[in-house]
């Protein structure tokens, strides 16, 4: 199947829109679109979504028939066997789940086994290696507030994360450390960065978020680039646009592209949720961040560059849609 020019919107849609608030469900071409993104991945570029476990994708990627028990829809069969059913429509997704634990080896051989081995997972990094400080939040207790004692601890991130992902290292297509936003300067967070980078185990590869739209300066797109190690292009509520943070100077840190379209700028996470969910379809188009996603798919295509572009249904409503809009 040849790929469409990226250029421009050339080619069929996969859908037709009814407007700004969402596409005809019945003309949703999964085949279609397993193929588009398939051929991509055969050049190294991986899309998909931020996890997979949403109900609102039944009769869209997910067949409602192969979770039935009884004749009834079973919530627990789908989020326990969904991701198999994932694969055969996307060759990637984002585990955004490794961020609140260190997974056991049991989980991770569980998890792979539910996937062939063509397919390529991009996971982040606990927030125990990437958090400075325990968030206010009751989820964390005793010692919400607090300083944590573990951040950027390489040590920690070898024997609790890389050691039990060592048997998929291959389907590993990176690793992304997500720093929430900062009471840092620029320059004090790039001095923390720059010594651990430089002591990440070798065989795996990394990525960085952040959410202090200060911190992209020269100096750390400059401490990236010294260790291999690629910024994240994140669409988010406090950053600047991923056109504008692709204009920077260096933006592009590493032979590999890695790009998360998370949120429109702007919006705070729980009105996204509170809008959007149960994520059954494009609600909003957001064409700034199609535009950015469908450059950096030329990007990787025209320079040849590995790529992993995953999008969250917070962005739009449904990153299904959102996908194939933008490989149109």
């Amino acid at each position: 199947m040849g790929l469409p020019e990226y250029g421009g919107l050339v080619g069929d849609s996969l859908f037709d829109f009814e407007g700004a608030s969402g596409f005809d469900r019945d003309a949703f071409d999964r085949g279609r679109l397993r193929d588009r993104l398939n051929a991509l991945a055969a050049q190294g570029i991986f899309l998909g979504g931020s996890s997979w476990k949403y109900e609102g994708w039944l009769d869209q990627i997910y067949s409602r028939s192969r979770y039935q028990t009884r004749g009834r829809f079973s919530k627990k069969l789908f989020e326990e066997t969904c991701l198999s059913e994932y694969a055969t429509v996307f060759p990637a997704v984002c585990g955004d789940f490794a961020f609140y634990q260190f997974p056991s080896e049991a989980f991770w051989a569980k998890l792979f086994r539910q996937v062939p081995a063509s397919f390529r997972f991009g996971f982040k990094v606990p927030e125990q290696i990437t958090a400075p400080v325990w968030p206010v939040h009751p989820r964390y207790g005793a010692v919400a507030g607090l300083e944590n004692h573990t951040f950027l601890d390489s040590v920690l991130l070898a024997q609790g994360l890389l050691r039990a992902l060592q048997p998929w290292r291959e389907q590993t297509g990176v690793l992304i450390f997500e720093f929430g936003t900062m009471r840092k300067q620029a320059a004090e967070f790039v001095k923390l960065l720059d010594p651990f980078l430089s002591r990440l185990p070798a065989g795996f590869r990394y990525a960085v978020e952040v959410r202090n739209a200060e911190f992209l300066t020269p100096f750390y797109f400059d401490c990236l680039r010294a260790h291999r190690v690629s910024h994240v292009f994140n669409a988010w509520a406090r950053m600047p646009e991923i056109a504008d943070q692709m204009a920077m100077p260096g933006s592009v840190t590493s032979d590999l592209i890695v790009s998360r379209a998370l949120l429109r700028k702007g919006r705070p996470y729980e009105e996204a949720v509170q809008k959007f969910a149960p994520y059954d379809r494009v609600q909003e188009v957001n064409e700034p961040v199609r535009g950015a996603l469908r450059e950096l798919l030329r990007m990787a295509r025209v320079e040849g560059r590995q790529a992993f572009i995953f999008v969250n249904n917070r962005l739009e409503g449904n990153s299904p849609g959102t996908v194939v809009s933008i490989t149109d």
